[in-house]
């Protein structure tokens, strides 16, 4: 399944980019951080609406940086596909993530997904 919302971010997001990575996987990289979580969120928005409407499964590999706000925004996420009725779940969450993640007692939301 191709993800057409699936494209470079818009300038002012700092270099985060969620790129279509095969059939309904997606890439997420760069940082994820106060800087970023706006844009980080439209671009979210912007792609969950975009396609087909099946699973997606979001890749944190590439994420350089992340803060309270990036978490944020990766939980608004899950709860935008939760509400359109599209599965979601992340894979290879940075350790740091997880752990803020683990402190704000979420962490089974992130590793599960929706």
């Amino acid at each position: 399944m191709s993800v057409p919302g699936a494209q470079a971010a818009a300038a002012g997001t700092a270099g985060l980019r969620l790129t279509a990575a095969g059939s309904g996987r997606l890439a997420l990289e760069g940082a994820l951080t106060f800087a970023t979580a706006r844009a980080a969120r439209d671009l979210g928005m912007r792609t969950l609406a975009a396609g087909a409407g099946g699973a997606l499964e979001i890749d944190c590999a590439g994420v350089t940086a992340a803060d309270s706000a990036g978490l944020a925004v990766l939980l608004d996420w899950l709860r935008i596909a939760k509400s359109a009725g599209r599965p979601l779940r992340y894979t290879n969450l940075p350790a740091g993530l997880l752990a803020l993640a683990r402190i704000s007692e979420v962490e089974g939301l992130l590793t599960h997904g929706v």
